[in-house]
């Protein structure tokens, strides 16, 4: 009888062992999309621990600001209220969440619930000759499927398949090196 029972329980261990590999194997990779003709999602690896900009609410979605070690340095030299440009390598990542209501906090604030997408930049002036210095990508996240893809011309706003995709909406803050988000006082 122990040795159906021990059997019987090394046969269930190995069943969820494989389940679970066979869930980890077919997760996305989020690493490998690309913004047809544009940034790939993997320039921006690490982002999740990048420092905090600022926050904004527009109406339908709450964003946290996030930049790279770059980003920061430039901003806390001055940048771009100093008239200089971004350096080349400073990165951006804009995470958009669905908002909820926290109904047992003081004041019940808006919180983030579901992700809606993250958008990125990244000034190169080089490669981005084109676009003021700046390229950038956005990628839509699907909550049912637990996945990313490139944004779309369909939308909300429109996403063009190239890095120059965010540039004519940045245009209105060239002063300001395409960029429109304030380092704030903390």
């Amino acid at each position: 009888m122990k040795g159906k029972s021990m059997l019987i329980s090394v046969g269930v261990t190995v069943t969820l062992a494989v389940l679970a590999a066979g869930a980890a194997i077919s997760a996305q990779d989020r690493y490998t999309l690309k913004v047809p003709n544009g940034l790939a999602f993997s320039e921006f690896r690490g982002y999740e621990t990048w420092q905090v900009i600022s926050i904004s609410h527009n109406g339908a979605l709450l964003a946290a600001i996030l930049g790279n070690p770059t980003m920061i340095e430039a901003y806390k030299a001055g940048i771009p209220g100093n008239g200089k440009p971004f350096p080349d390598g400073a990165k951006m990542a804009k995470i958009h969440w669905n908002p909820k209501t926290n109904v047992v906090a003081p004041g019940q604030p808006l919180v983030p619930n579901t992700l809606h997408d993250i958008d990125f930049m990244v000034k190169d002036s080089k490669r981005f000759a084109d676009s003021g210095g700046w390229g950038y990508g956005e990628f839509e996240f699907d909550a049912g499927s637990d996945a990313f893809r490139p944004g779309t011309l369909t939308d909300q706003p429109p996403q063009g398949n190239d890095a120059k995709c965010g540039f004519a909406c940045h245009t209105v803050v060239k002063q300001r090196d395409y960029v429109f988000t304030e380092f704030p006082t903390r």
